[in-house]
């Protein structure tokens, strides 16, 4: 394609405009994820979801996926998930129980998932949303594990998450029918690991 249609204005708003149209078909959550990338201008503007077959789930909110060889570690935006036996760390409660949901969720849908980058951690590892869609019903994985009482809201952590208002709701749902970590007197991850590194 010319180097100067690519550079047109008009082009560029055909573009955005046929983004925008293919987003009508779309569940509202992606439709506005895809609106604010189409906007450049947008506070929420980020890359296009990119579609990835989950390699492994590490545990409650880790993941690692592929796609033509290229591999990458996804850390999910905005939560903390009980911690799993790692080495001669024990674990937490509810750590495998976790990990179980999230790899139940990956095998409902194949290993198929959408990867929305958010950025990247300390760790080298993307930050992201992960989706689903099967049958028409769209999944926010990070959602899933929140309501369902398998992670903690990560706030200090979430204020760059797009769905963030919604993982607050599914936190309060959880919390309010004491499921998983909100059924009993359960220390946080984040406590945990500070109580580790201080051994």
């Amino acid at each position: 394609m010319p180097k100067k249609l690519l550079n047109s204005p008009v082009f560029l708003i055909a573009s955005v405009a046929a983004i925008v149209a293919v987003a009508g078909t779309l569940s509202p959550k992606t439709r506005s994820l895809i609106e604010a990338a189409a906007d450049s201008t947008s506070p929420r503007a980020m890359a296009l979801s990119e579609q990835w077959t989950v390699a492994s789930v590490a545990d409650g909110d880790t993941i690692t996926v592929r796609r033509s060889g290229e591999t990458k570690k996804i850390r999910f935006c905005g939560i903390d998930a009980p911690e799993i036996k790692h080495g001669k760390q024990p674990g937490q409660p509810l750590g495998q129980e976790s990990k179980a949901n999230l790899q139940r969720l990956v095998n409902e849908v194949g290993g198929k998932v959408s990867v929305v980058s958010v950025e990247s951690d300390r760790y080298g590892r993307t930050v992201a949303e992960v989706f689903s869609s099967k049958n028409g019903v769209e999944k926010n994985f990070n959602e899933e594990q929140l309501s369902s009482g398998n992670a903690y809201l990560y706030k200090q952590y979430a204020g760059k998450c797009p769905n963030k208002p919604v993982f607050e709701k599914a936190e309060a749902i959880a919390q309010s029918k004491k499921l998983g970590v909100w059924s009993g007197n359960y220390q946080k991850p984040w406590e945990y690991r500070k109580q580790q590194r201080s051994r």
